[in-house]
């Protein structure tokens, strides 16, 4: 019988070039055991903002909200809506249980103890939000993208 030496651990490199959060470096590793399951949204997270892509769609919107009361602006509901669907959460309602997940509120430029992300009745609201013209614009605003 042959003694078995111990598996050397794997060891990752980090995952470069993420922008800071609240002023605070971030570095990705993938040698943490299951620490989140939707880490891949820090990654998503730079190329949303390269892009500008819950911005511009944002800009399409015509937002009837009492800008005093407002939380959460339209372009943040639709980035948290936009990493949900690419993390493989298409239901709105997840947004319940996903709201207080560190990842999430790092990919968008909150730290895990701050206030938590918009809620499912939000998301429901935004999604019912846009008026056909705005579509359209939304629709125009991809295309040139």
């Amino acid at each position: 019988m042959s003694e078995r030496m111990p598996a050397k651990p794997e060891v990752t490199a980090p995952l470069p070039g993420l922008s800071p959060v609240c002023g605070k470096p971030l570095i990705a590793r993938f040698d943490g055991g299951q620490l989140s399951s939707d880490g891949g949204v820090l990654a998503l997270r730079e190329i949303e903002s390269h892009l500008g892509i819950a911005d511009r769609l944002a800009a399409c919107v015509v937002d009837p909200r009492d800008p005093d009361r407002v939380t959460h602006s339209i372009a943040d509901i639709m980035r948290f809506r936009m990493l949900m669907i690419a993390a493989g959460y298409e239901d709105g309602n997840d947004a319940s249980s996903l709201r207080r997940d560190p990842a999430l509120k790092m990919a968008l430029g909150q730290l895990s103890q701050g206030a938590a992300l918009c809620s499912q009745p939000t998301i429901s609201r935004l999604e019912n939000l846009p008026r056909p013209r705005d579509l359209l614009r939304m629709g125009q605003a991809m295309v040139a993208l």
